[in-house]
């Protein structure tokens, strides 16, 4: 079984400060979860992200995770996969994804 089967693929970009200390605050927070997620910096791999169907830009603004099955997820549905996974942030998923929540939260999500 290959990686991007058994675990979440999520991409980051490395060289970006931001991202890179979004990512260690968020690790604490994920416990054992964090080991289903693995992390992939884009930056520089534009060959092997056109191999997984995705736009190289994309992949550095929208910053989408590749699920177990591999499908490409992006934006407001990336962080929901994500938080699904985190047992403490799966009531935060639940609720993001009420129909009355989502549609806002998803014009939020690419205004800023």
């Amino acid at each position: 079984m290959s990686e991007t089967e058994s675990q979440n693929l999520e991409f980051y970009d490395g060289a970006g400060p931001r991202c890179v200390r979004d990512r260690e605050q968020d690790e604490p927070w994920a416990g054992p979860a964090s080991a289903s997620v693995c992390g992939f910096d884009p930056t520089g791999q534009a060959e092997r992200l056109r191999a997984l169907g995705l736009d190289p830009r994309r992949a550095l603004t929208e910053l989408p995770r590749l699920d177990e099955h591999p499908r490409v997820r992006s934006e407001l549905d990336a962080y929901i996969l994500l938080l699904e996974k985190i047992p403490r942030l799966k009531p935060l998923a639940w609720f993001v994804v009420r129909p009355w929540i989502r549609p806002w939260l998803a014009r939020l999500y690419r205004w800023i």
